[in-house]
């Protein structure tokens, strides 16, 4: 094991005393008012400037370089979720019904610490490094705010990460093109005629037509998708009726649709379709579809993933090729303007995602910063020699 200087150990309690302190002050999408005051003051206290970033929330910091170059981006995202924590930590949320339970908190801190980093190595920066800190990525809807503000205007590549609890600490997992789905959202209006539970045969009943329809969407993907290709369809609401004896007038389907392959994607709304609509009128009834598309599939650049291979074995990483999450990340809206790559850190989870008991390990902060400061550098020397 290498041993840690002095200044080594003082930057990692640093960066875990924030992190601490973000865990327990958990702020919804578009709420995050006071995360916002946290991350300018530790950042305006490192010295490091930060520009107006025209949003309600929202962190925009500038570190320039003393030798001149591209302009690229790294990305963290600020808001937690509504869920109570069930952790037991001495630092547990203090907001009934709001956590951290994403690791957002840990996505700041790392980058607050990366930060501070490149702030102290400006001499070795050929270009400038714009640190964002966004807002309301859990509702799919941060990223755009922030294209919208054209602060990513002229970007030449922009970096991320999520972390990830089913890896290890001081794992990394990087991988080109599709890394996260498309989330799309659907929600199926079944409409036949409501009767006496006793007397079924005097009405049409929404509530087996629902169940055969919820069958026959899985055959999309079992039977008219390629199992070369990836593709998730699952119905998590089925609502009907309020009591027990009388059959109702409708029913409701609700749920999602993931996707890595945009061809994929493109054709999935039109079969789920004729399958409602199909067997609906096969009962006597009705379906109506609403499909909306949510967000893109994470498609990772090629070139800058293996840049960040390079990097993150310097760095002292251990480099994987993760498993495509069906997950959706809304980091997938800046690459479909910007080049990019998002990656999977490891951070020896005891639990999932979007758990109330989730712990990740603190030991995984300031490697993920020391990482992220090294790949920007690297990243705008080798832009330089393009």
């Amino acid at each position: 094991m290498i041993s840690k200087t002095v200044e080594d150990k003082a930057f990692e309690q640093q960066l875990i005393g924030y992190r601490r302190k973000l865990h327990e002050n958990p702020e919804l999408s578009m709420e995050e008012y006071e995360t916002t005051k946290a991350i300018e003051g530790w950042l305006d206290e490192a010295g490091v400037e930060t520009i107006d970033l025209p949003l309600e929330t929202g962190v925009l910091a500038i570190i320039n370089g003393k030798k001149p170059g591209p302009v690229i981006a790294l990305r963290s995202d600020i808001d937690a979720l509504p869920i109570q924590e069930k952790t037991g930590l001495p630092f547990a949320s203090k907001v009934p019904g709001k956590m951290h339970a994403c690791g957002h908190d840990f996505h700041m801190a790392s980058m607050l610490g990366a930060a501070q980093l490149l702030n102290g190595r400006t001499d070795e920066i050929e270009g400038t490094v714009r640190i964002i800190f966004q807002p309301a990525e859990e509702t799919g809807a941060g990223a755009l705010r922030v294209l919208k503000t054209g602060v990513l205007d002229g970007v030449r590549a922009i970096l991320g990460m999520h972390d990830m609890p089913n890896l290890a600490t001081g794992t990394i997992g990087i991988k080109s093109g599709p890394l996260m789905a498309a989330v799309d959202h659907f929600l199926i209006e079944i409409k036949g005629k409501g009767t006496h539970a006793a007397a079924p045969e005097n009405g049409v009943d929404p509530v087996v037509i629902a169940s055969h329809v919820v069958t026959a969407l899985q055959s999309i993907v079992s039977r008219t998708i390629s199992p070369l290709n990836n593709a998730v369809i699952s119905v998590s609401r089925l609502q009907a009726g309020n009591t027990w004896n009388v059959i109702p007038g409708k029913a409701e389907l609700e749920g999602t649709v993931r996707t890595f392959q945009e061809d994929v994607r493109a054709r999935i709304p039109g079969k789920m379709r004729r399958i409602a609509e199909g067997v609906a009128q096969a009962f006597g009834a009705q379906a109506i579809l609403t499909y909306n598309s949510q967000g893109p599939s994470l498609q990772n650049d090629e070139k800058l993933s293996g840049w960040a291979a390079e990097t993150a074995r310097k760095s002292g990483l251990h480099v994987v090729t993760p498993i495509p999450s069906t997950i959706g990340e809304d980091f997938a809206q800046y690459l479909e303007k910007i080049p990019g790559a998002f990656f999977f850190m490891g951070v020896s989870g005891n639990s999932n995602l979007h758990e109330p008991d989730l712990i990740i390990d603190e030991q995984a902060i300031a490697p993920s910063a020391r990482f992220f400061a090294d790949l920007a550098i690297d990243v705008l020397k080798k832009l330089n020699k393009e």
